[in-house]
């Protein structure tokens, strides 16, 4: 058997608009963050502390002050487009760099204060939970069927590096993924993510890289999760094949989404074989209502109570959560699955 590449050097990917950026590989320190209980706490006092000072300035000046600062810095003009109530996937994902990863022309002082914030740290840390939630979800069902095609869907996901990242940690712990089909598909809006995640896994599956060797494909296509006929069809030829099929949305279906919507996609994962979900869900804290309140997204702060009936509505349960200052990333099994969390055999049966 052949062993995993170790870590290697940083690599960098092209988007539609001529840029190269970073790839996140989770597994390097230039992008690997402390996670344990002590650190989130730390991250989640230095977010409380911002949040709060945040609120004592009056919002007329706080606009102003955005405002001026966005002349200085292409990251905080993306950020403050007027144009759409979400933020852009490559946005996302260029917060999610940190400050000592920017690069032309995000790369201002103004920048890397943004990209180091607790605020972005939080974004960095929620791809992180995300990718290592779901790697490991699918290391006991990959061992189960170490012949069967791997499925993953990426649900709003723009690079879907949370995939990419899932597969790094699979990859790195010997879980399994040669010889078999692996695929990615890639739901969303917005093709200028996806379209860089294509790039970035090319990236990685060069000799020496982390994916080196693994037959991966990754494939995109337009997607409005109110209509969610495509995820149904996608999810019943996967299971067609035997595949292994698992669902994430970073950021993205769980906490823009509406309660029907969510339900609906649910529903067509369980319905026809997803074995796992993982997502991230908006806190409900009342800090964190306030700070959306006086944002243009539109996310829906459910948290983990408002969440759970959802979930038990599309046929899943909450397994495991891990929590930043932003919100919690969960892991759904359908609710007919063994459970034995304590062991590692997550969803299961």
């Amino acid at each position: 058997m052949n062993s995993p590449a170790p870590p290697s050097a940083v690599v960098y990917a092209p988007t539609d608009d001529g840029l190269r950026l970073p790839v996140i590989d989770i597994t390097l320190p230039d992008f690997a963050l402390p996670d344990d209980a002590q650190s989130v706490a730390a991250l989640d006092a230095a977010f409380r502390e911002s949040e709060w000072r945040n609120a004592l300035v009056p919002r007329f000046i706080m606009r102003f002050m955005l405002r001026s600062a966005a002349q200085r810095s292409r990251l905080l003009a993306d950020i403050l487009d007027p144009e759409t109530p979400f933020l852009a996937g490559l946005t996302t994902y260029i917060m999610k760099l940190g400050a000592q990863n920017l690069l032309p022309p995000f790369d201002s002082d103004v920048d890397r204060r943004l990209a180091g914030s607790p605020q972005a740290t939080a974004v960095r840390l929620r791809l992180q939970q995300t990718a290592k939630l779901l790697a490991a979800a699918l290391a006991p069902l990959l061992r189960a069927a170490p012949a069967a095609p791997l499925v993953l869907i990426n649900i709003g996901g723009g690079p879907a590096l949370d995939s990419i990242n899932a597969l790094i940690l699979l990859n790195r712990a010997g879980s399994g993924l040669r010889h078999r089909p692996i695929a990615i598909q890639v739901l969303d809006i917005d093709p200028a993510g996806p379209h860089f995640g294509a790039a970035a896994l090319a990236v990685l599956s060069a000799d020496g890289q982390p994916l080196a060797g693994i037959g991966i494909s990754f494939a995109y296509e337009h997607y409005d999760w109110n209509a969610p006929a495509l995820l149904e069809d996608l999810v019943r030829r996967a299971a067609a094949q035997d595949a292994i099929i698992a669902a994430s949305s970073e950021g993205a279906l769980f906490e823009y989404g509406s309660d029907d919507a969510i339900v609906a996609n649910l529903r067509a994962l369980h319905d026809n074989g997803a074995k796992a979900v993982v997502g991230s869900v908006t806190s409900a804290d009342p800090l964190r209502r306030q700070s959306i309140a006086g944002s243009r997204f539109k996310l829906m702060p459910r948290g983990l109570d408002g969440f759970r009936p959802l979930a038990e509505r599309g046929g899943f349960r909450i397994v495991r959560s891990e929590a930043t200052p932003l919100g919690d990333q969960i892991l759904l099994c359908p609710s007919s699955a063994d459970i034995c969390v304590d062991g590692g055999h997550l969803c299961a049966g």
